[in-house]
């Protein structure tokens, strides 16, 4: 089974613009990224997809490797599908990694591939990663997409709301999504000829494509958080745990 990572890269974020490169540690937050990726030894190749000239630039500076996508694309998924398409080898699980998580690491990728080998691999289309919230300020985050699943941990739904609704009890259990997929690269080229549903205009989640469509998402649960960039704040923390790991 050949499994390759690819990061997208998208420089006109819409909260923090240029965020990826910005300095953590000596280097930009895309080469951070992009050299987690590659040492956690897991992928038969690694990949930016990007389409901005000055991530190109900055990734290929320290040797790594970088397809320059053509098109606009509404969505991290479909940027990285045009890259497979140009992709002159075939494979078999495409793994995408935020270019904003600099702290991904071996432990969180591997549980991520493995579900490709269990018992119910023929019914995942997609594979992505769910880690437990308890404190209430993370759980009424719209920024943080929260996940219900059903007994076999496939996604029921996900929603910026919290999800789902204590009416009775406080007994209710919170996932929070961790963006971080891997796909059939069936199943990635097929999403991105699907249009965009009322659910997912509605929330501005792209994994709701999926749902609507059929599609059968695993979720899998880890106990590690990564720092997502979304913010200036976001970088401050990724700062400081950076030197706190060093």
């Amino acid at each position: 089974m050949k499994i390759i990572a690819l990061i997208p890269a998208r420089y006109e974020a819409s909260r923090f613009p240029g965020k990826l490169l910005q300095n953590l540690g000596g280097k930009s937050v895309i080469v951070q990224t992009y050299e987690a990726t590659v040492n956690t030894n897991l992928f038969d190749a690694v990949y930016v997809v990007t389409d901005s000239e000055l991530i190109q630039k900055e990734v290929l500076k320290q040797n790594g490797k970088v397809i320059l996508s053509k098109l606009k694309h509404e969505t991290g998924s479909d940027r990285i599908a045009e890259a497979v398409t140009s992709l002159e080898t075939d494979v078999d699980i495409i793994v995408n990694v935020q270019g904003d998580e600099p702290f991904v690491n071996k432990k969180i990728l591997q549980k991520l591939v493995d579900v490709f080998k269990e018992k119910d691999a023929n019914k995942i289309d997609v594979a992505s990663l769910i880690f437990p919230l308890t404190d209430v300020n993370e759980i009424t985050n719209p920024n943080n997409v929260k996940v219900v699943v059903d007994k076999n941990n496939f996604a029921l739904y996900f929603s910026r709301a919290p999800i789902p609704y204590p009416r009775d009890t406080n007994e209710a259990f919170y996932y929070q999504h961790i963006g971080v997929y891997a796909f059939r690269k069936k199943a990635l080229l097929n999403f991105t000829k699907l249009p965009m549903g009322s659910l997912e205009k509605v929330e501005k989640l792209e994994n709701l494509r999926f749902l609507a469509n059929g599609m059968k998402v695993k979720m899998v649960l880890t106990q590690e958080k990564s720092i997502g960039i979304d913010t200036p704040e976001d970088l401050e923390k990724a700062r400081l745990k950076y030197n706190s790991i060093l």
